[in-house]
């Protein structure tokens, strides 16, 4: 497995999708699919690996998402939690856990990294001015400002980040800033914050970035590189809401922990639940060892939006804290559009994975296909029905179905569906086709072991290619009545070609 050969076990994570509304396909390229590949990649290769995910359950969006549809955050939370974990289920994504971060242990392991940093004075105690709501009478988190952005001029930028450009921003970046609450311009008050001093840990971000030069994706490290460049500026870890996980001091009563920074704690908290549900060490995979061979290989899969958060932000707090792995890859995809435009949760503009599952039951394969076919890994892609359409048609029925139709016809029509062998197991006998399985093989394991998915979905079809052309060259229809034994032998090799392709195909 190149460089990750060197690792004893595998900490593998998907970002933790918001417990406020469903999937969408977006979301499946982005984060999940891929991680799926990857997990099921490793776990065939017999690989000591943790898969972890879960519901992020915090943060203004939680509570924006409850005020719109007249409820509790818990009800939204726990009706949002069944749904996704339930997606997830039907469409294979096999986590070893989907946790929450509502938990009592991810609650207190949150406090224990807060603490942690606290203690040893790493955090910027200052007041700030925030926006304030005078109609709610409430300062107002960052999804609770809409504004322009100062970058690309977005209408409608959060108060934390413009998802148009993917710039990270402060709530007093924003232009014309306006309450999603009351619909009115907020003004300034006086709050007290704890801040990560980002500015503080930057040269030592530089350098850590620069060894990953060459590994990660060319889109992952120029965004980085361009965010250390612009300068970093300390960032509050705290926020004045009325949902999340408590402040843990006595002078930050009412005030919550920043969901990204509680958030990404919440892979952690997933890995202790697992390792006491299945009496596992999780420290193994999260703590430094005293060998650093020793140490895990974490992988963050997320989208391109959460790149700061994944290479930035959380590794400081891993640093800061001291006990804590680094990430080794951050292998972020870009985004999946539809039709033609940007997906939309607002718009109702996505294929939302549940209806999917309800309106094509048993189409869960089709959709992994062509998702995989055009993950968006180092640009923005496509979905359309129309391509949906064709390549099941063009790819799945009539190069690999056809190949595995063909083999299996007339596998019954001269020899009733029975291999005819003395030998415990089949072996290739035609050298030339067995190079080129080879081949294919590695291919697809130099293109999974870096993160280029659809190369290797396209090696596995170009194998069935293989198989088609083979069987068209050997003519086992014509043989069968001049050298029935080279027609046997045909297609022997076709149906042990048909199980290189069904084991390959296991990954995706």
């Amino acid at each position: 497995m190149s460089q990750l050969n060197k690792f004893k076990r595998y900490t593998i994570t998907s970002a933790l999708p918001y417990a406020n509304g469903p999937l969408h396909i977006g979301h499946l390229a982005g984060a999940y699919l891929p991680a799926d590949i990857f997990v099921r990649y490793l776990r065939l290769k017999k690989r000591d690996v943790v898969y972890v995910c879960g519901s992020d359950e915090h943060g203004a969006a939680i509570t924006i998402k409850a005020k719109k549809e007249g409820t509790t955050p818990q009800a939204i939370i726990d009706k949002y939690n069944a749904q996704i974990k339930k997606s997830f289920e039907d469409f294979g994504i096999a986590f070893d856990i989907y946790h929450r971060t509502s938990s009592p242990i991810h609650h207190d392991l949150s406090k224990e990294f807060f603490l942690n940093l606290y203690e040893k004075g790493e955090f910027e105690e200052k007041f700030s001015e925030q926006y304030y709501d005078e109609e709610y009478n409430q300062f107002l988190a960052d999804r609770y400002i809409i504004g322009t952005c100062p970058n690309c001029h977005n209408e409608n930028a959060y108060g934390d980040q413009c998802e148009k450009c993917g710039t990270s921003l402060s709530p007093t970046d924003l232009i014309n800033p306006v309450s999603t609450l009351s619909g009115k311009t907020p003004i300034l008050k006086p709050t007290k914050h704890w801040y990560l001093p980002l500015d503080k840990y930057q040269p030592w971000l530089e350098k850590w970035i620069d060894t990953k030069e060459g590994d990660w994706k060319v889109n992952v490290f120029g965004q980085c590189k361009s965010w250390l460049k612009s300068g970093l500026h300390p960032r509050s870890m705290t926020r004045d809401l009325d949902w999340g996980i408590d402040v843990p001091l006595e002078e930050a009563k009412g005030k919550k922990l920043y969901v990204w920074l509680d958030a990404p704690i919440g892979y952690i908290s997933a890995t202790k639940q697992w390792a006491i549900d299945n009496n596992k060490d999780w420290q193994l995979y999260w703590k430094k060892q005293q060998n650093d061979e020793d140490d895990s290989c974490l992988i963050h899969f997320i989208g391109k939006d959460n790149i700061v958060f994944h290479c930035i932000t959380f590794p400081s707090v891993l640093h800061a804290h001291g006990e804590y792995i680094l990430p080794y890859n951050v292998p972020a995809n870009e985004f999946l559009n539809l039709e033609g435009d940007k997906l939309s949760t607002s718009r109702n503009h996505a294929v939302w994975l549940h209806e999917y599952l309800e309106e094509f039951p048993g189409k869960q394969d089709e959709l992994r296909y062509v998702l995989t076919s055009i993950l968006p890994e180092t640009s923005d892609s496509e979905f359309t029905w129309k391509d949906y359409q064709a390549r099941v048609n063009n790819e799945l029925v009539a190069i690999l179905g056809n190949y595995v139709n063909r083999v299996m016809i007339l596998m019954h029509k001269y020899y009733n569906g029975v291999i005819e062998t003395s030998a415990d197991y089949l072996e290739l006998t035609d050298n030339k086709l067995k190079e080129e399985i080879g081949g294919y093989y590695d291919e697809l394991e130099k293109s999974l072991e870096t993160f280029k998915f659809r190369q290797g979905l396209q090696a596995v079809i170009d194998m069935a290619r293989l198989g088609n052309r083979y069987l068209t060259e050997k003519e086992p229809w014509k043989t069968i009545k001049t050298d029935p034994e080279a027609a046997k032998e045909a297609l022997h090799n076709s149906v042990i070609l048909i199980g290189h392709l069904a084991t390959c195909l296991q990954v995706f």
